[in-house]
């Protein structure tokens, strides 16, 4: 059985900070540098409470990542949705380090492409990886998703700002 996705919860917020605590080693490499406050219920609350308020303003869509038995096992988000000419979003995800490999990112990011393009009626979805991060470049190509170009220093991850590979996915390319 697949993974799903479901708009982010409240209800969501210990299952997201015991995540976050316990993958801290694993995600350092791929996420900006946080303060300790992220990795609590207080932190996760608040990114929830953030996560929904943009939703409420129609300009992300955060999702939660659900495993075959229900369980939150990682994050899926649009955000910067932008109508208009430009019919566009960016997409970001995690999956945890006891849950990676298992087809759930690969999932996930199939279901989110298809409800923007039918759903949202976007055009197309920008992702961005680190340049090592074969995993997930793996995950957007399984999808569709085409590699555009390199962004220097596009954004500071583990403290330092990095090169990203760019991917797009386009509504008529499916």
């Amino acid at each position: 059985m697949p993974a799903t996705t479901r708009l982010i919860s409240v209800n969501d917020v210990e299952r997201l900070a015991d995540l976050q605590l316990t993958g801290r080693l694993f995600f350092a490499p791929w996420d900006p540098v946080r303060a300790d406050s992220y990795f609590t219920v207080a932190g996760q609350q608040a990114e929830v409470e953030n996560a929904l308020a943009r939703h409420s303003r129609g300009e992300a869509l955060p999702h939660v990542i659900l495993d075959e038995d229900s369980q939150v096992v990682g994050r899926i988000t649009f955000s910067g949705i932008t109508y208009g000419a430009f019919q566009s979003c960016n997409m970001g995800y995690w999956v945890a380090q006891e849950s990676n490999g298992r087809g759930y990112a690969t999932d996930a990011v199939r279901a989110m492409t298809a409800l923007a393009f039918k759903e949202l009626s976007l055009h197309r979805i920008q992702a961005e990886t680190l340049i090592p991060n074969a995993r997930s470049q793996r995950v957007l190509e399984r999808v569709g998703f085409v590699g555009y170009g390199t962004a220097p220093e596009y954004l500071k991850i583990a403290g330092r700002w990095q090169d990203h590979l760019m991917y797009q996915l386009l509504t008529d390319s499916r």
